[in-house]
């Protein structure tokens, strides 16, 4: 008996076991073999037990198989990206801070009971958001007893009756599906690296051309002004992803080709995948995105949120014009200690040396 073994990256694994282990019996019956996981978490050892070599190449070529479909597919996530880091301003982090409680004030919050409570265990919440309260308006607190979602009755000065819903739910937005001010950013190419082999590599790459970004940016500081709000897909009544637009303040075009610098590096490396690299780069900073929302809030009525009444507010927001001081390999998941994604590395811009 022959107990070869695989080394294999340790988020790759998983893959090879499949749903209810279903891959892996697949590939034992197949082959005559018994493939045995590793068990201490961190070990990326794959033992393949069988009677002869040609069992063995044969569960090795499936299991390759496997391991690069997996690659390619949304299973598994992207590790990495290349980041303009944003948050490093902090008057734009206090902007998002005050549009993000701003927005979840206006959907959640309505004033309290005849008994003074209020629907929110939040005092401070409940004071900010009395001092948006505007003329002799009334508000009373209703309960549909079909979903138990609370509705506001607003009574204007002229007697007239609006009726508005004033739970998350009814729009499809809670605080989860916002992007966290401190990890503002602009992204530039999202990466798959699996194992430091593939980390080491991106750092390097993006040290080695260095001097190329500096060229394209021609050695001067460029800028960027956000300005209103778009869509990624959808529409405001059925938003998926709300951004900020982006214009290059210089509009010569120097930060467009100085990431083009940076994806076609990585290309040439082969660190991107082919649908990946067929895209055609769009900076735009992210502000909302209902794939953030948290799983245990997810379901198929919410994969969207109602916009709507934040485009009439902040359709048209100027938010500041801002410089970018590197490109930087950022971990997802992973976080410093002043919020942004942990460095991989990163190369200064002009104007940040």
């Amino acid at each position: 008996m022959l107990y070869p073994f695989m080394q294999v990256d340790v988020p790759l694994i998983r893959f090879i076991k499949g749903k209810w282990g279903l891959t892996q019996k697949q590939i034992e019956e197949e082959t005559g073999v018994k493939i045995i996981l590793p068990s201490a978490k961190g070990d990326g050892s794959v033992v393949i037990e069988a009677a002869s070599v040609e069992n063995v190449n044969r569960a090795s070529e499936k299991i390759t198989n496997v391991l690069e479909q997996a690659v390619k597919s949304p299973n598994l996530d992207y590790s990495h990206f290349v980041s303009l880091p944003l948050a490093i301003h902090q008057e734009l982090v206090e902007k998002l801070e005050g549009f993000q409680k701003s927005v979840l004030e206006e959907v959640n919050m309505i004033p309290g009971d005849m008994d003074g409570s209020s629907c929110d265990d939040s005092s401070d919440e409940k004071d900010d958001y009395s001092k948006h309260l505007k003329g002799p308006n009334t508000t009373v607190k209703l309960t549909a007893q079909n979903n138990n979602e609370n509705v506001g009755l607003n009574m204007d000065a002229d007697g007239t009756k609006l009726l508005k819903s004033s739970t998350s739910s009814a729009m499809g937005i809670d605080r989860s599906i916002f992007i966290k001010p401190q990890t503002f950013h602009l992204t530039v190419l999202m990466l798959k690296l699996w194992n430091k082999d593939r980390v080491a590599l991106a750092t390097k790459i993006l040290k080695d051309i260095s001097l190329k970004v500096l060229d394209a940016l021609e050695n001067r500081p460029v800028s960027i002004r956000l300005r209103g709000l778009a869509c990624m897909k959808g529409s405001p009544a059925n938003a998926h992803v709300i951004y900020a637009p982006i214009e290059e303040v210089s509009g010569d075009g120097r930060l467009l080709r100085a990431c083009q610098v940076i994806i076609d590096a990585y290309v040439e490396a082969g660190l991107v995948l082919v649908k990946d690299a067929l895209h055609s780069l769009k900076l735009h900073a992210t502000l909302m995105n209902a794939r953030h929302r948290k799983r245990k809030l997810r379901t198929r009525r919410n994969d969207s949120f109602d916009a709507r009444d934040i485009f009439k507010r902040y359709g048209s927001e100027d938010w500041g014009e801002y410089a970018i001081r590197e490109a930087h390999l950022s971990q997802r998941f992973v976080f410093d200690e002043n919020g942004y994604y942990h460095c991989c590395g990163s190369i200064p811009f002009p104007g940040s040396i």
